[in-house]
């Protein structure tokens, strides 16, 4: 029997192509009404496992469940209870938005009037506004990225799928989605799951952050839980010898963890202050020549480089730097 706290469920799943094992025997559980983030790096198994979890791919063993149902043998009411949003955006830019919605709502079965009334709901609830009068084509990448969202809504689903949903938006339009999610899941009482490549996005949206890693669930808990586990204190050091600086670093006493990225070492300590004088001294002792060394708390950046030894936001843009936290420049 399932069990009916959670919303989402999946026990040992597996799934290969050929010889290929993109998902390890992932085993998870969502409860009804949360915000799950899901990360890992590229080819981690993290789509994998999401087209599982809506019925797009058959598991090759393990099981799963979804709203009370199972994905495999009762993959149809999977679909009627869940909403997807994913990466690429499919919509006909020659309907207006208000066609897109009546014809999602007659897919899924519901009335004229049923449907005008969650449109009316929706409306509110994703900011369409006077734009779900006009041609999609005319609407920009945010507005594109809500009407979407309310596509997904449009059938009252129990789950939402949010597959990378602000990938390409800008910071504005990114942070405006996060707040339709967040009322999505609060006032609609919809449980979500998440997958993004912003950190900063599981961290101010997900109740609870699951990292795969080579298919594998290799960390899961709350943010502030997972941060805890890397340390008190993060010490960045940029360096132009980072292997040179790491041996250096192995004979400093107090530091629990180097995690090395580029050029880009992160120190992980309980007591980040008293201890970035000896990481500066043993690095110059070293002969290793510093561009910069940073203290701050630790982030789900940190976490995520600790699990999987890779950075999930190349290329992206800085973070802002948390309150608390100190830059001090190597000298020239």
């Amino acid at each position: 029997m399932a069990d009916l706290t959670h919303a989402i469920e999946a026990t040992g799943l597996h799934r290969d192509f050929g010889d290929v094992r993109a998902v390890k025997g992932v085993t998870l559980a969502v409860r009804q009404g949360e915000i799950y983030g899901f990360l890992g790096p590229n080819g981690a198994g993290k789509t994998t496992t999401l087209r599982i979890l809506t019925t797009l791919l058959l598991p090759s063993s393990g099981s799963a469940r979804v709203a009370g149902h199972d994905v495999v043998s009762d993959a149809i009411n999977v679909r009627l209870k869940i909403g997807t949003a994913l990466q690429d955006v499919g919509l006909d830019a020659k309907q207006t938005g208000l066609e897109l919605l009546r014809l999602q709502g007659s897919l899924y079965g519901l009335s004229r009037r049923e449907t005008n009334r969650r449109i009316e709901e929706l409306e509110h609830l994703v900011d369409i506004g006077d734009a779900i009068n006009r041609l999609i084509g005319t609407y920009s990448g945010g507005m594109k990225r809500r009407l979407d969202l309310a596509a997904s809504l449009i059938h009252a689903p129990e789950a939402l799928f949010l597959d990378e949903p602000t990938t390409g938006l800008d910071p504005i339009s990114r942070s405006r989605v996060w707040e339709y999610v967040r009322a999505i899941n609060k006032e609609m009482g919809v449980t979500i799951f998440l997958t993004t490549q912003y950190l900063e996005e599981a961290d101010a949206l997900a109740e609870r952050v699951g990292i795969i890693n080579h298919g594998e669930l290799e960390a899961e808990g709350t943010p502030a839980e997972l941060k805890r586990a890397v340390g008190a204190d993060v010490i960045v050091a940029n360096v132009t010898e980072p292997e040179q600086a790491r041996a250096a670093l192995g004979r400093v006493k107090s530091i629990t963890q180097v995690d090395a990225y580029e050029n880009e070492l992160s120190i992980s300590t309980t007591d980040g202050a008293a201890l970035v004088s000896d990481v500066a001294l043993a690095l110059n002792q070293a002969g290793v020549s510093v561009n910069s060394l940073t203290l701050r708390t630790p982030t789900l950046d940190d976490v995520f480089l600790q699990v999987t030894g890779a950075r999930l936001e190349a290329g992206a843009e800085a973070p802002q730097r948390e309150s608390g936290q100190t830059v001090l420049e190597a000298a020239s």
